[in-house]
């Protein structure tokens, strides 16, 4: 249910060079415009050689890591400390606000905090993120690759609040040319997803899932266009949401970035456009949409291993105002 919920045109057809007629006695060859003719040859094409594609959950992770930031409110500081080069531990401390889900229009927040403890191991084949929370939530992730082609993800979360502990397993196969995906979680949740390249540049997919617990079924068909300056994907599902995205790479360093977001069932049309700047010693990503959000997250590196943060996020319409500022020493 990942792609679902969660993220051009071909150029025209060369002109036709319509010789002249040679005068009687010329012959033919002499007048056909034989270089103009050789450049308008379209490029040959392998077609059983195409890439493969990016896997079907991660069509939209440019857009993703551009417009959607981890942003935060109040102070965090993120400590990891390597043990070897495989295994490493890592300590965070977050003080802040917490927002409260309320009937009326205003943001309600109460203050909280809190500290978290992780391991990681890390391997070419193996990586187990493992983390747990005074508040007494653990989370674990797991990706295990059992050959070149074939991979397994697991995602877990337990906490002390009933139906609220999650679990998903992801089973992806990457073939030659497409890739494809199969999804186990709780809650008698069954998903499958697949996606094809069908030129050097164009790859299409689709997704179904199935949430026995809601008595639920989707289907979903994804596009995604990539070239070397520019990406487009286009995303549409039974349960009413249409998402498109653009992202256009105006130099090694800046990206400009697109998101149109329409959602048929609530009737709410969304747009954004955002910017991701990468300096030499920092990276600066910003956005606005239609509803008068503003947001921007700042990652100064100040020395090796040791990054300055900085998140802002205002939303004039409900006056909701979020800021942020941290530290992470250490790099997994």
């Amino acid at each position: 249910m990942g792609g679902i919920i969660s993220h051009a045109a071909a150029p025209p057809p060369p002109l036709l060079v319509t010789p002249e007629i040679p005068p009687h006695g010329l012959p033919l060859a002499g007048a056909i415009p034989t270089e103009k003719a050789e450049g308008n040859k379209s490029e040959n094409v392998d077609w059983l050689n195409l890439p493969c594609p990016v896997s079907y959950d991660e069509i939209q992770r440019e857009t993703m890591m551009s417009l959607k930031p981890e942003l935060f409110e109040g102070l965090r500081f993120d400590f990891t400390k390597p043990l070897s080069p495989k295994f490493s531990l890592s300590h965070s401390v977050f003080m802040g606000s917490l927002e409260v889900p309320s009937q009326s229009p205003e943001t309600i927040k109460v203050p909280t905090a809190h500290y978290e403890f992780g391991a990681n191991f890390l391997d070419s084949r193996c990586m187990l993120f493992g983390r747990i929370l005074t508040d007494g939530r653990m989370s674990a992730r797991v990706k295990y690759d059992f050959t070149d082609r074939f991979s397994m993800k697991m995602n877990a979360q337990l906490t002390n609040e009933p139906h609220f502990s999650q679990g998903m397993f992801n089973f992806d196969y990457k073939g030659k040319d497409f890739r494809t995906q199969l999804q186990l979680g709780n809650n008698s949740f069954y998903g499958a997803n697949y996606i094809q390249s069908v030129t050097p540049h164009l790859a299409l997919g689709g997704e179904v899932f199935w949430l026995g617990h809601q008595r639920k079924s989707g289907i979903g068909f994804a596009a995604r266009y990539n070239t070397d300056k520019t990406i487009a994907t286009a995303q549409v599902a039974s349960t009413g949401i249409v998402n498109l995205n653009y992202v256009q790479r105006v130099s090694e360093k800046v990206s400009l970035v697109s998101e149109f977001m329409y959602n048929h069932l609530s009737r709410e049309v969304t747009t954004t456009v955002g910017y991701d700047y990468l300096l030499r010693q920092c990276r600066l990503r910003g956005r606005i949409d239609t509803n008068g959000c503003i947001a921007a997250y700042l990652e100064e590196r100040i020395n090796v291993g040791v990054n300055f943060v900085l998140s802002a996020e205002i939303d004039h319409w409900k006056k909701d105002y979020k800021f942020g500022f941290g530290m992470t020493v250490g790099e997994l």
